[in-house]
C-alpha cells in the first residue's frame, strides 16, 4: 500500500532537482543586472549625456555592445558621422592583421655579382629608438656583397592628406617614406649644467650657464645651435625645447636650464638616408635602379623582421602615429602591384573586402588618424570592436591596447585598487576627445564601447574628467 507514495514523494522530489539545476545552469549571479537587449532603453545612461553641462555643449556620440555579441545594444547619436582622430588606428591594425602575417616585412633585395639591390617596404623599426629591430641592420651588414644599392620605390608623400602643416616640427608628425631610418626623428637630450660657484670676491658670469644637449643621431649635432631672439615670441609654447626650419635641416634649442628628452622629425631625402645609412654601417651605400632580371638568375627575396604585435602594441598603447603609417605601407606590398607604396590602395582594399559587415562606410584617408578628413560612426567602431573581438584571442587583443591605470594614454586615469578594468585606444585632436575601446563591468562582462566627443570646448582635462564620469557609470550599472 505504501508504494504507490513513495512512489509519488521520489517523483516530486527529483523533479525539484532537475528543477533546480536547470535553475542555477542559466540564472546569473545574485546580484547581477539582466542582459540589455538591442533596442532596451537605458534612461540613466541617456540622461548622462544629455544633462551634462559639459557634454551638452558640443556633440556627442555612444555606442555600446556586449564584446561577445554580433551588434551594440545601446546607441546614441551612434549613426551620426564623427572626426575619430587616432582611434582610426584600430583600422590599421584590422588591416595590418590581414595583410602582414606574423612578422614584418623589412625590405626586398636580389644579389647580382658583388652587388646587393634593395629595396623599401615602408618597415619603421630600422635604428627606431622606440621599436628597433636589428634584422635588417645585420642582414645588410654582414651580407658578402662589396656594395649596397639602395633602389628607389615609388611612395606617397612625406605628408597624409589633411594634415595639419605647422605640426611640422612637432614629434607626431615625422614624414612617411619607404625606407625610415630612426624613426624619421633627431632626438635631443639635455643635462641640468653643474652649478657654478664663483671665488670669493669674483664677479659673476655674464651668462648664465645652459644645459647641455646631446643629439643623437650624431650626424646632426653640427646642424643644432642655440635659437635666435626673433624665434621668443612671445606666444611659443612653454613645453617646445627645439624649434625645427620649415623645409630645411636646422634645429634651435631654447635657452633652458632643466633636464629633458625631445625628438624632433627631419626633412627627408634619399641622400640624406644614404647618408645616415652608410655611416652607421660604414659600408660603401649608393643608388640604384630597380632592374631584376630573372632569365640571369635574379631571385627576389623579402627579409622578415620584427614581430607584428611588438609594433602594435606600441603603435597602439601611445598613439604613435609614424608607425600607424607605416603599416599601410607595409601593407600594400601584399596586394596588387608591387612597384609602389600606397596607402591609398591598402585603404580601397580594406574597405572591399574586409569592413564590408560594418554599419556605416568608413571615410577613410590615412593610417593614423592625424587628419580631419577621417569620419566615421560611432557604431561603425563598435562593430570594428566586435570583429577584432571575435578574430582574435581576448588576451592578446586586451595586451595591445593602452590600460587604464596601467600603461599607455589611459595610464592616469581608471584607476582600480583591483587592476585596469578599461583596455582602449584614444584619439585626441584639438577641440575632439574620443576613446574607444573594452571595459569589464562590475557584474563581470567585457563591453565594447565607442565614446566620441567633437567639437568640444571645454578644457582637455575637464573632457576626460567627464569621460571618465560616463564610463564609470556605464561600469557600475551593466
Amino acid at each position: 500500500m505504501l508504494r504507490p507514495f513513495y512512489f509519488l514523494l521520489l517523483l516530486t522530489l527529483g523533479s525539484a532537482q532537475l528543477s533546480a539545476c536547470a535553475q542555477s545552469a542559466t540564472d546569473k549571479p545574485a546580484g547581477a543586472p539582466a542582459l540589455v537587449q538591442a533596442g532596451q532603453p537605458l534612461p540613466w545612461l541617456d540622461s548622462l549625456l544629455t544633462a551634462s553641462p559639459i557634454l551638452r555643449l558640443h556633440q556627442v556620440g555612444m555606442s555600446l555592445a556586449y564584446a561577445d555579441s554580433a551588434r551594440p545594444f545601446y546607441g546614441y547619436q551612434d549613426s551620426k558621422y564623427f572626426t575619430p582622430a587616432s582611434n582610426m588606428k584600430l583600422f590599421s591594425l584590422y588591416a595590418g592583421l590581414h595583410l602582414l602575417g606574423d612578422s614584418l616585412p623589412s625590405l626586398r633585395y636580389f644579389s647580382r655579382h658583388d652587388t646587393l639591390f634593395f629595396q623599401g617596404t615602408g618597415d619603421p623599426t630600422l635604428l627606431h629608438g622606440d621599436v628597433p629591430s636589428r634584422r635588417a641592420y645585420s642582414f645588410l651588414l654582414n651580407r658578402p656583397e662589396k656594395m649596397l644599392a639602395y633602389c628607389d620605390i615609388a611612395c606617397v608623400t612625406p605628408y597624409g592628406p589633411g594634415w595639419t602643416w605647422d605640426d611640422y616640427g612637432y614629434y607626431f608628425q615625422p614624414e612617411r617614406g619607404p625606407f625610415p631610418i630612426y624613426g624619421h626623428t633627431v632626438r635631443f637630450y639635455a643635462t641640468p649644467p653643474a652649478p657654478v660657484r664663483a671665488a670669493k670676491g669674483a664677479a659673476r658670469p655674464a651668462v648664465a650657464p645652459q644645459s647641455r644637449v646631446r643629439v643623437l643621431p650624431r650626424y646632426f649635432a653640427p646642424l643644432v645651435g642655440p635659437a635666435p631672439a626673433s624665434l621668443l615670441t612671445p606666444g611659443l609654447d612653454p613645453d617646445t625645447h627645439v624649434i625645427r626650419a620649415l623645409h630645411e635641416n636646422r634645429f634651435y634649442v631654447l635657452p633652458t636650464v632643466k633636464k629633458w628628452v625631445d625628438e624632433t622629425p627631419f626633412v627627408t631625402s634619399r641622400g640624406l638616408m644614404l647618408r645616415l645609412l652608410g655611416d652607421t654601417l660604414r659600408r660603401a651605400t649608393a643608388n640604384a635602379p630597380w632592374r631584376p632580371r630573372p632569365a640571369l638568375g635574379d631571385s627576389i627575396r623579402t627579409l622578415y623582421g620584427l614581430r607584428v604585435d611588438s609594433l602594435y602594441r606600441r603603435m597602439l598603447r601611445v598613439s604613435d602615429n609614424f608607425l600607424a603609417e607605416q603599416v599601410l605601407l607595409m601593407c600594400s606590398t601584399k596586394i596588387g602591384l608591387r612597384d609602389s607604396l600606397s596607402t591609398g590602395r591598402v585603404i580601397r582594399y580594406a574597405r572591399k573586402n574586409l569592413l564590408t559587415a560594418l554599419p556605416d562606410p568608413v571615410y577613410w584617408v590615412d593610417g593614423s588618424g592625424l587628419s580631419r578628413l577621417n569620419l566615421v560612426t560611432p557604431r561603425t567602431l563598435t562593430g570594428l570592436l566586435l570583429r577584432l573581438h571575435q578574430e582574435l584571442p581576448e588576451r592578446r587583443l586586451l595586451s595591445l591596447l593602452a590600460a587604464g591605470g596601467g600603461q599607455g594614454t589611459l595610464r592616469k586615469r581608471y584607476h582600480d585598487a583591483a587592476g585596469p578594468w578599461v583596455w582602449g585606444k584614444t584619439g585626441t585632436l584639438s577641440n575632439n576627445l574620443n576613446v574607444c575601446g573594452y571595459l569589464r563591468t562590475k557584474s563581470g562582462r567585457l563591453v565594447a564601447f565607442t565614446f566620441m566627443n567633437n567639437n568640444h570646448v571645454a578644457e582637455s582635462g575637464t573632457m576626460r574628467n567627464e569621460v571618465e564620469r560616463v564610463l564609470r557609470q556605464v561600469r557600475e550599472r551593466l
